[in-house]
């Protein structure tokens, strides 16, 4: 009782809680409200420069279809070859996984299905894809799945009418329920073993029902979310040439139909958001001691040590309903915004329509969010694949050190860190203003009208780029 009493007490202490550790202490240089005002004096230039130089009706960006002198065929290249193989390597490694975290050590560092899936393709491969176009398109192992059953069994036909007001919420709630996997789950190899056979057996479920095509474009939630990343790259493939255009320039022929992509957009920026503010001092301070007494003192009473196996099962409760809720929050702010420019343009558009219009706009923002947070990681974790790969099953096999050698360990420097999180932050905001303005010009009637309609977004943004900077401070905010 006394360890658990000394346990609580450590808990509360704000100083315990931190987002990541970088092996010794960093303290930013100048103080965040610095870093503040600089970003915002650099989104405020952006808006700027495009209110006057992208004022004209011809677009500075232009999405695919209208970029012909900008975009630069490289002549077509042997890419079938190259796709067979990467469909080969997909399915095998889809398999390894399982296998691996089936009958491999549980330990999850020795393990190759954890950093295999974790870091290989939730954050490597979603990278390459936002650098050099949709291959999962082609490499979607759970497509392929379906493909091969296809060849024997005929083409599937749709089972299941598909309602229009399907949309992609399958993704969504599929999206929601990885994301809550991957934050509270503490899963080892073989759960996620289970889980991604679970998932396989959704994807044969989802395609035998709504058909191929729709399931694997409104359902398999990895398809939706690679393919929007897909639309930020500057390499795409059409017809199997390989095409140069403007970094984020597909997001301006990117047209959203339904509002559940709209909120899959949105809960891409608020999950990973989420994942940062969970672990700061204000947030964990909120629930154990600025509720504590005039909430759960009234309910559970106030002998911690009594009440902490209630009180964490009502913080995982509360958790849970803050990620859940989140894109509903980021929703109501954008929703705000939106009517707000509605007002000032007079414009007859409806709500729906511009929501709609300017949600691709969002999704650098999304992207540069996702790429902070975690690509320390591929540093720390990602440069150990090889030798996890040669040893999937993580049994201590001496052809791997002798081959590889140790893992290697690389610690990113914290100021490196920090000034890159800036940068990108910063960065992605700049894209964002930038296509919008350029989306804007589509919707208004006006060069004044389009310009008008960006200040409240401006000022969506400079609370997205605030909020964001301040989130990625707090581990290195040695008070």
């Amino acid at each position: 009782m006394r360890r658990v009493a000394v346990a609580l007490v450590l808990l509360a202490l704000p100083g315990m809680v931190a987002a990541h550790s970088f092996g010794k202490l960093y303290n930013l240089p100048v103080p965040l409200w610095l870093y503040l005002y600089g970003a915002a004096a650099a989104l405020l230039a952006s808006f700027l420069v495009m209110a006057w130089f992208g004022g004209q009706r011809k677009p500075l960006l232009s999405p695919p279809a209208r970029q012909g002198p900008r975009e630069s065929g490289l002549g077509r290249v042997p890419i079938l070859l190259a796709v067979r193989i990467g469909q080969i390597a997909s399915l095998s490694l889809l398999v390894l996984a399982i296998v691996s975290g089936f009958a491999g050590t549980q330990n999850a560092y020795l393990n190759f299905n954890m950093s295999g899936f974790w870091i290989g393709f939730v954050l490597g491969f979603a990278y390459l894809v936002a650098l050099c176009g949709d291959l999962y398109a082609r490499l979607n192992p759970w497509r392929l799945i379906v493909a091969g059953i296809e060849r024997v069994s005929g083409p599937w036909p749709v089972r299941l009418p598909v309602p229009s007001w399907l949309g992609v919420w399958p993704a969504l709630l599929l999206y929601m329920a990885f994301i809550w996997v991957e934050l509270f789950g503490e899963t080892g190899p073989s759960q996620l073993s289970w889980l991604l056979c679970a998932y396989t057996l959704i994807n044969l479920a989802g395609a035998w029902l709504l058909g191929t095509a729709i399931w694997f474009r409104q359902g398999e939630f990895f398809a939706v979310i690679l393919r929007l990343l897909a639309c930020c790259a500057p390499l795409y493939w059409p017809n199997g040439r390989l095409q140069l255009r403007w970094p984020f320039a597909g997001l301006l022929s990117e047209r959203m139909q339904h509002g559940s992509l709209l909120l899959f957009v949105l809960f891409m920026l608020s999950s990973t958001a989420f994942d940062g503010l969970r672990e700061t001092v204000p947030w964990v301070k909120l629930f154990w001691q600025q509720l504590y007494a005039p909430v759960w003192v009234p309910l559970l009473g106030d002998n911690r040590v009594e009440t902490y196996s209630q009180l964490n099962a009502i913080y995982a409760i509360w958790q849970t309903g803050a990620l859940l809720l989140s894109p509903f929050a980021y929703l109501a702010a954008y929703l705000l915004c939106l009517k707000f420019a509605q007002h000032l343009t007079r414009t007859p558009h409806s709500l729906r329509t511009l929501a709609l219009a300017f949600a691709p706009t969002l999704i650098p923002i999304a992207l540069v969010y996702h790429v902070t947070h975690y690509y320390t990681l591929l540093f720390t974790q990602g440069t150990q694949l090889p030798w996890l790969l040669s040893d999937p099953l993580g049994t201590g096999s001496e052809w791997a050190w002798r081959w590889l050698g140790a893992p290697p360990a690389i610690i990113p420097d914290a100021a490196v860190v920090w000034h890159t999180q800036v940068g990108l932050i910063v960065l992605g905001h700049i894209a964002s203003v930038a296509l919008a303005h350029q989306v804007a010009l589509q919707w208004f009637a006006t060069r004044w009208q389009a310009t008008l309609s960006q200040l409240p977004m401006l000022l969506l943004m400079l609370l997205y780029t605030g909020s964001g900077l301040w989130i990625l401070a707090q581990p290195l905010n040695a008070r």
